[in-house]
Formats: C-alpha cells, structure tokens, sequence
C-alpha cells in the first residue's frame, strides 16, 4: 500500500484525520487550522508534539509520553488505528507526523498527497470547527487511561523505524549514499539561513525535497520518484540515509523513497546536530 493517499481514496475512508500546518519562520500552524481545515481534522503541533526541545539539533525526537499524550488525544485506540495526516499542500510537515508516528508505533498512517490545497480544489469543504473529542480530551489527563469515548488508549513506543546518530550518518555518507534534502545553496554553504554554521556533511550528496513534488505539491509518480533517486546513486539493496535541517524535511525525502520502493533510514538530528560537536568535519560547495 502507498503510503499516499488521494482525495478519493479518503472520501471512501473514515480515518483519524491529522492537520499539520507548520511554517518554518512562522506564523503557527494553528491560526491556519483554525481558518479553515478538513472536517474531523484535529491539530497536531509540529514543534511540541512532533519534536523534544531543542538541543542537540532544532527538532529531535519527542518522548514516549508526549506522544502517547498526543495519540490519547486524537482517539488512537490501536497500532492498526487508520491515521491519515495532511498539512497545506506539499507534505512536509504531513511527513515528519508520518514518520513519527510509525517510529512510535503506529502501522496505518498515510498522507494526504496535496494536502489541504488538493482537497479543495476536488471541491472539498472544510470548516473551523474542532472535533468535539479533541475538546473533551483537553480536559482530560494527558496519560490517562483511555482515549476519547472511553476506549483505551495506544501507548506510544520507540524504535520502530530505524534511526541514525551523527557518527551512523558519517558512516552511510562514506560507504553508501546519504541524502541532503535541503536547497541547493543550502548544502553548498553559501547561504545558511537557519542554523550557525553553513556547509554539508561530507560525502553526502544534494537531493533538495522540493523535486519530490510539481507544482501543485503533489508527490512525483513513483516511478519518476525512482528514476530520480537511482540516478543519484540510490539502490534497493543499498545503504541509504537522509537529512536536513533539523530533522523535518528528512522525513519528506523518506517518504518519497518509500513511496519510489527504495528504504531509507533518517538522520533525525541532521545538521542543526551534526555542528553540535565542532570536531565534525565540513564541506562546502555543490560536490560532494
């Protein structure tokens, strides 16, 4: 199964509905949302749900518990809990609540290729009204013992996706291929406009995420997916890794390689991590 889904595919469905709108530089996600969203959708944040605080790197990994909280608050009652996750249009934010929740354990998630913006322009309604369960939730302890209407609640685990360090992306960079998702400019270091040092790890190769999509936000076929991919040296039964900025974009690049059949394991600290120790080594210039 794809790990995408279209607006038809969703109509047939009656799944937990899970709106991340994020914008890197602001303003939140959450005034998007409460604009206009797609009926059912609850609101995850990006920034305290999806990730720790910040240090090392700008968006690591969350705790068990804050994600627990989370899938006790959307009405997740089961690891095979059908989830489907969009945000405005090109799914990069959908994409880090996709990963995050299959590292944590969930087996159904998908995302909503196109996102918000392909949904209305099938015609889709939307509305600013939030789900009566996540309200109810709210109110509710964030570990309590069961989910919205009483059934219990999932306990989110670590580890179900595999995760890489600084010293495992190095490795990958070395001896297989390792994706950098970020721009062009980027990855050569010329301009760095989020973190204190600019530059790429070394060995790693430029594969920017907004080639995963046209215009309209949505993915590539998956075919056209692959052909990119191999042509940057990415093989089925190769050593594969990816990474960004922070650990958000990443998880976009992931999903298109897995959408294109081809695993790949993330870097989830990335560069905002990798310049953490001032021992690493770092490049500049579009080679490698």
């Amino acid at each position: 199964m794809s790990p995408l889904i279209t607006v038809d595919e969703l109509r047939a469905l009656s799944p937990v509905l899970v709106d991340v709108t994020w914008n890197l530089a602001g303003p939140p996600g959450k005034e998007a949302y409460d604009g206009g969203h797609l009926p059912g959708a609850y609101f995850v944040d990006l920034d305290t749900e999806l990730a720790g605080p910040p240090g090392p790197g700008r968006h690591p990994l969350p705790d068990a518990t804050t994600v627990t909280a989370t899938f006790h608050r959307l009405g997740i009652t089961s690891a095979d809990t059908p989830v489907v996750v969009y945000d405005a249009a090109n799914s990069m934010s959908a994409a880090r609540a996709w990963w995050i929740f299959r590292y944590f354990g969930l087996t159904n998630v998908r995302v909503l290729d196109g996102g918000l913006a392909a949904w209305k322009a099938a015609g889709g309604e939307v509305t600013t009204e939030a789900p009566t369960e996540a309200a109810d939730a709210a109110t509710s302890e964030a570990t309590g013992d069961s989910a919205p209407g009483g059934a219990a609640a999932f306990a989110a685990t670590p580890g179900h996706l595999p995760v890489l360090d600084a010293e495992g992306a190095a490795e990958v960079a070395a001896k297989g291929i390792l994706l950098d998702a970020r721009a062009p400019q980027r990855f050569a270091g010329d301009v760095e406009p989020m973190d204190p040092v600019a530059g790429h790890i070394p060995g790693a190769t430029n594969a920017p995420t907004t080639a995963n999509v046209d215009e309209s936000g949505r993915f590539l076929p998956a075919a056209d997916l692959r052909t990119r991919f191999e042509n940057l040296g990415v093989a089925p039964d190769g050593d594969t890794a990816v990474y960004c900025g922070s650990g958000v974009t990443a998880t976009h690049e992931a999903l298109a390689l897995e959408t294109a059949g081809l695993p790949a394991t993330v870097y989830i600290g990335s560069w905002s991590d990798w310049i953490t120790d001032p021992t690493r080594p770092i490049a500049t210039g579009s080679g490698d």
